[in-house]
């Protein structure tokens, strides 16, 4: 369960970060893509762990709240799935047509940017 969390705010971190404080995005950053204790950053920033804990929670809540306004990680994972669903459609029925199968390849490349 831990994990399931640890990913999701991973992925909310990453659709969300340009919405947060610097001190927001420092923390997060550290915490959960550095793999930082909250001790120490609480050390580099000269806070108290708790300080450092009360902060991340927020920030966690905040990414939260953002994505229940704006859904673009569900939007996005949505997306995914469809995209998965053609592309394995087209490989299975389609696997000579080339200019249908580039056009996959082309809406897969649009994703990932």
């Amino acid at each position: 369960m831990e994990l399931e969390k640890n990913e999701r705010v991973n992925d909310l971190f990453e659709f969300y970060s340009p919405l947060l404080t610097k001190k927001q995005f420092e923390y997060m950053q550290l915490y959960y893509a550095d793999d930082y204790s909250l001790g120490e950053i609480a050390d580099d920033f000269s806070v108290s762990r708790q300080a450092v804990y009360d902060n991340i929670k927020r920030t966690e809540k905040a990414l939260e709240d953002y994505e229940q306004k704006l859904h673009l990680y569900a939007e996005f994972k949505s997306r995914n799935r469809q995209a998965d669903r053609i592309q394995r459609y087209v490989k299975e029925h389609y696997p000579n047509d080339h200019e249908l199968n580039h056009l996959v390849a082309h809406m897969e490349n649009l994703e990932e940017e």
